[in-house]
Parts: structure tokens; sequence; C-alpha cells
């Protein structure tokens, strides 16, 4: 019986014990602490951002591309990171585009009034030739009330935009005659952006566009598809255009942004604070790439000179802009005129 009656003992403090830790695990503020664990968790995930665009390594895409790498990974502490893919290793920037709006990327910069105006047709506005009276101008314009109203009419078609980092001005090249004014292009097949307003700005100076992919520029001026193109003159140097055209005409004919978007689907998975932060970061890497493009101008000139490249700066732009002055009735439908109205106050 003894035996029997402690062998009872034993299983009645054990099962006691039992219950006591039980109760000890359960208490309110444990389950509390657990609750905000869970949260913060939440707030400070890991997160990589996929940022994909069309140029080379020292194209401004990727200037400004890297420096938002830098800014945000600094400024998350590390839980955010961000992997680039340039040289449209992900695709051309049409598919970029469609990749972003499919939620398979999660960030892409792009020109604003190329493919990217196949989405949002106002963005043909950056078309229209001599819109701009000089950077200031396009920097007012961008910073302010038009360039926001363009940002939301971007949101509207499934995306989130977040800004504007920078083509550039835009010049035109060749491998066949120095161009200074409207008269010189005639007959040159130039490569275009693939929008109609490019195509009727080439006729208009009685040039023949041809819509060439980005990625397939380069061989297409080599191999003698297109005589020509236009494009910034850091484009010119980063994707060495420069060593298959002899001339480089700064006509300035119109202004390239580049839009920065992002996957609703990316973006939604972000915290408040976090997306914040990346709106943050998108702005530091535009103040900075305007800066560092600025500064690398006049080095470019200087290597494209060096390299044999006739610069032609004597332009006749009054011719440019009386040829011209038409082109932006293409835009009819797509433009609303009280948009370019603002842009010209």
């Amino acid at each position: 019986m003894n035996k029997k009656f402690m062998t009872l003992i034993g299983l009645m403090l054990a099962l006691s014990i039992f219950l006591v830790a039980c109760s000890g695990g359960s208490n309110s503020e444990p389950a509390e602490a657990d609750a905000n664990d869970t949260e913060d968790a939440a707030t400070d995930a890991e997160v990589t951002l996929k940022l994909a665009h069309s140029g080379s390594e020292t194209h401004q895409y990727h200037i400004a591309a890297e420096k938002f790498k830098e800014e945000i990974e600094a400024s998350s502490n590390g839980t955010i990171a961000v992997e680039i893919y340039s040289g449209s290793v992900l695709g051309n920037e049409g598919e970029a585009v469609e990749q972003v709006l499919d939620g398979t990327l999660d960030l892409t910069t792009v020109s604003a009034d190329s493919s990217f105006a196949n989405t949002v047709p106002e963005m043909n506005v950056f078309g229209i030739p001599y819109l701009f009276e000089d950077l200031d101008h396009v920097y007012e314009t961008l910073d302010g009330e038009v360039g926001k109203e363009l940002l939301e009419l971007s949101n509207q078609k499934g995306m989130k935009a977040l800004g504007y980092w920078e083509v550039g001005q835009r010049h035109v090249t060749n491998d066949k005659v120095e161009v200074k004014t409207p008269a010189d292009m005639s007959g040159l097949n130039i490569r275009v952006q693939p929008a109609p307003v490019w195509e009727a700005h080439m006729r208009a100076i009685g040039a023949s566009p041809t819509p060439v992919a980005f990625n397939e520029l380069y061989s297409a001026l080599d191999q003698g598809v297109v005589d020509g193109q236009e494009n910034p003159l850091n484009t010119i140097y980063a994707m060495k255009f420069y060593e298959v055209q002899k001339y480089v005409s700064l006509t300035a004919h119109t202004f390239s942004p580049a839009i920065v978007v992002m996957s609703e689907r990316a973006w939604g998975a972000l915290s408040a604070e976090q997306q914040q932060l990346v709106e943050d970061a998108v702005q530091a890497a535009k103040t900075y790439q305007r800066e560092t493009l600025m500064e690398k101008n006049d080095q470019i000139l200087a290597h494209l000179e060096e390299s044999g490249v006739t610069i032609t700066s004597d332009i006749d732009f009054d011719a440019f802009r009386e040829a011209t002055k038409e082109v932006r009735d293409v835009l009819s439908s797509q433009v609303p005129a009280e948009l370019i109205e603002k842009i010209e106050k």
C-alpha cells in the first residue's frame, strides 16, 4: 500500500508542476510582447528590390540607380537591398514596363516619352520639339505641378510612379553630314523611339524615321541600318555611339525625363516607413544624377573630339523651331492642350 501511495503522490506532483508551467507561459504580458515582436519583425523584414534598366553601366540610368541603391540600403540599415540589372538583360524598356505592371519586376526607370507613352499617352508631351527654353524650365516643370499631375496619371495605370530621373537634352548624330539646319537632315535615315511624335518630328525636318530598339541601336548604326540617331550626350558616350558616328550636332531639340516606376505588388509589400525611405532615395538619386551629368558634359564633349567626332554647336535653332512647330498637332488626341499651355507658361 505504501508503495502505491507514494506512486500516486509522485504522479500528482508531476501533474501540478505541468499545470503551473502552462499557466505561467500564457499570462497576458508575455502574449502582448509576442504580438509586438511579430509586428516589429514584419516592419524590419529583409526586402530585396530588383531594378532593371536598358542602359550600360556608365549610362545615366545606372548613375541614378546606383545612387538609389546606396541611399536606400544606408537609410534602411540594410533591411532593404537593391539588385540592379542593366543593359536590358531583363527585357527592353517596353517589356520592363509590362513586367512592372504585372508585378514580376519591382522597379524600372525608362524614358517617359518613349514606349512608356503607350501606357501613359500624356507623356508624349516631352516629345514636342523646343517646348522647353532651357534646363531650368525643364526642372521647374518636373518638380512642380505638371510633374506631379503626370505621376498621378501613371499611378492610375496600375503602378506606383516615384519620380523623375534624367535621360536629358537630346541631340542629333549621324555618319553622313554635319548638321546645322533642317535642310542638312534631308534624306538621312534616323533611328527614332517607337512613338508617332518622333516619326512626325523627323519627317518635319526631312529625315526618314526608323524605329529601332535601344539595345539594338549600336549594331544598327554600325551596320548602316540607320545613318544616325538622337540622344543626350551621356547616352552617346555611355553606349559608345560615337564610335560609329562622325557628327554630333547640339540641337537640344527635346528633353526626355526618365520616369521611375514600381510595381503595386512591391510597393504594397513595404511598410509606410519603408515606402517613405524609397521615395526619399529616389529624390536623392535625382539630385545627385543632375549634378553629375552637368559636370560630365564638358568632359564628354572633349572625349568625343579626341575620338575624331565633329561637334557642331552653331545650330540654326530658329529654323528648327519653325520646321517642327506643327509636330505637336500629331499629339492632339493624346496630350491635352492645357497641359502644353501649363508647360509653356
